[in-house]
């Protein structure tokens, strides 16, 4: 899950989710202009940027935001890299990736996976040993490891074979459709610095600590306490071993961050400025007002402001929508001792849903910048336009009314609506619901979106028209404050959740649905459940006909295990025009500060 300002979250997770605290008043103001290539020269970008808050490239329960990933990204590269313009075997980007495509055998459960030759920062090879340094430690950490799930990776692993120092196996108990395999089960793999990490102190010698399961939680343990000691980010030995193109030479915690060309970087895409400069705001006016004044390189245009694209072009930017393969939706919080029980009645969630005007607020209030999401699957980033042409559930107040009064509600306009009919008829409100209940929810939302601000109140107002009174609630934090639940538990109070100013997740190359519609899947925060879900998620696990992926998407485009919701663009970017490298910008939601440079 991405957001942009608040205190985060999912990001991831990602979490759908993932997910942004800021120091009080924080807003970075840039350096002087220049007309020929950026506020701080020829050799520094400046980029408008939350601060990241999370280094160890294992991601960790609510630390999945999207500025993490990126951050990870520049300083520790994943086995594979992907992209999804379909010019390459499995989406597997050659330039970037540290390994060759894997060698598929024994009908489909065997990959075996050849490492480049790359080397550490400090100059030691990448070897098998930093991958196995890595599989032992989400072994015997899984229950902390935020891209876990049971029954997948590494439960799903039968056999993990070391061949040499470039040449490892891995053996699946059963044979998956590759394609979601590698897409979605190999992406979590990141090389380790084994020789550098693999101790349970600062002053404790390297040794092979981490080949044991207790050893294994030691070395997490110190690890991830360093990875939360944000002070020490750009002072720690620890980080200063690393494998991207970036070196951390700054790091001011809710502040400022700067990347310095790794000296050492061994990957084909070697960076072509020395610095990045990474600014963060507190709101989107604060980050409009500093791009306007022309001091940050790279940055963008909230929602609220597109109508200025054309004052910043006359200031020699290039604006650019960048769109995501991602989709947007409302939580519901299907656990909720009081109201989870609404939820899980299908006719009063496909009735919210028809009081979503989708079309009108993609077009107006997010001024074009977003599109229709009509289910879990997204739609080719950029192609989907704003009208709602292949949603199951169109805009339609009038049906939305029939549905409440013909289950037993009295309707009452710009009132209060109430359960009539209690029951489990057909003609009643179901299961759990009371006589006299209302419908009265809170949405807590995201602060620092005006888009998203003006988008609840256009919501709120639709359904109050049928007496559904919605309290909107803006928090720092929103997937923090609404975390996957079991009823008696007091974290359990929430009703709706919203985290998708920015898309709600972002998927990786392949777009099943085992870590956000799954029973128990890790960003499931609303704890949606269904057998039939299970069934057909499973099913895109092992077949590589489309069809079952399509099968997946129209069941719960149906069901709606959430409220689909406008799908803005991740940000419509603005650059200096003499900034090169930029496009195409990744629909995955990463950065590659590397390809860029000045003319």
């Amino acid at each position: 899950m991405r957001s942009r300002f608040p205190g985060r979250a999912l990001r991831g997770a990602v979490a759908l989710a993932g997910a942004l605290a800021l120091g009080a008043g924080l807003v970075a103001c840039g350096g002087s202009s220049s007309k020929d290539g950026g506020s701080q020269g020829k050799d520094t970008a400046t980029v408008a940027f939350r601060t990241p808050n999370w280094i160890l490239p294992i991601s960790a329960p609510g630390f999945t935001q999207g500025e993490n990933a990126i951050f990870g990204q520049a300083l520790y590269r994943s086995l594979y890299q992907y992209k999804l313009d379909g010019t390459a075997q499995y989406n597997i980007d050659p330039k970037r990736s540290m390994a060759e495509p894997p060698v598929v055998s024994d009908g489909g459960k065997t990959l075996t996976i050849t490492l480049k030759d790359n080397t550490w920062s400090d100059g030691e090879p990448v070897t098998t040993k930093d991958i196995q340094f890595w599989y032992d430690l989400v072994s015997a950490n899984k229950d902390k490891w935020a891209s876990y799930r049971a029954g997948g990776f590494p439960d799903n692993i039968a056999q993990w074979s070391i061949k040499d120092d470039k040449t490892f196996s891995i053996t699946t108990k059963q044979a998956y459709n590759t394609a979601w395999f590698v897409d979605n089960q190999l992406n979590r793999i990141t090389p380790l610095p084994q020789h550098a990490w693999d101790k349970d102190s600062a002053t404790a010698a390297v040794s092979d600590l981490a080949s044991k399961p207790e050893g294994a939680k030691k070395v997490f343990d110190y690890l991830t306490a360093a990875s939360k000691d944000l002070k020490t980010y750009d002072s720690n030995e620890l980080w200063k071993v690393n494998s991207g193109p970036w070196q951390l030479a700054k790091y001011v915690p809710n502040g400022e961050v700067t990347l310095a060309a790794q000296p050492k970087y061994s990957g084909e895409d070697k960076p072509k400025l020395a610095k990045i400069v990474l600014r963060p705001f507190t709101s989107d006016d604060a980050e409009f007002n500093v791009l306007r004044a022309g001091d940050v390189d790279y940055g963008y245009i909230p929602a609220a402001n597109v109508s200025q694209e054309s004052y910043l072009k006359s200031k020699g930017y290039t604006i650019s929508p960048w769109y995501g393969w991602s989709v947007t939706y409302l939580q519901l919080n299907f656990n909720n001792p009081k109201t989870g029980a609404l939820f899980k009645q299908p006719y009063l969630r496909q009735a919210m849903q028809m009081l979503i005007d989708q079309p009108t607020i993609s077009k107006v209030i997010w001024s074009g910048t977003a599109a229709p999401t009509c289910g879990p699957v997204p739609a080719k980033p950029g192609t989907n336009g704003t009208d709602a042409a292949g949603c199951v559930y169109s805009f339609d107040p009038a049906k939305a009314k029939e549905l409440l009064e013909s289950h037993g509600w009295k309707v009452t306009p710009d009132g209060q609506t109430t359960c009539q009919t209690p029951g489990t008829g057909a003609n009643q409100c179901g299961e759990g619901i009371a006589a006299g209940t209302a419908l009265n929810l809170t949405v807590t939302s995201q602060t620092g979106f005006a888009a998203t601000t003006k988008m609840f109140a256009e919501i709120k107002s639709q359904m109050s028209k049928l007496g559904i009174q919605l309290n909107i609630k803006e928090v720092p934090d929103s997937v923090a404050v609404t975390p996957a639940c079991k009823p008696t538990e007091a974290t359990c109070s929430w009703d709706m959740s919203f985290f998708g100013s920015q898309g709600s997740w972002y998927y990786p190359a392949f777009a099943s649905g085992e870590r956000l519609f799954a029973t128990g899947a890790p960003v499931n925060l609303g704890s949606y459940s269904s057998a039939e879900a299970d069934r057909l998620i499973e099913a895109t696990q092992f077949s590589g006909d489309e069809s079952a992926l399509k099968a997946y998407n129209d069941f719960l485009a149906k069901d709606l295990p959430v409220l689909w919701m406008p799908n803005p663009v991740y940000q419509n970017s603005a650059y200096r025009s003499g900034l090169q490298g930029v496009e195409p910008q990744d629909p995955m939601n990463l950065m590659y500060f590397q390809d860029w440079s000045w003319k």
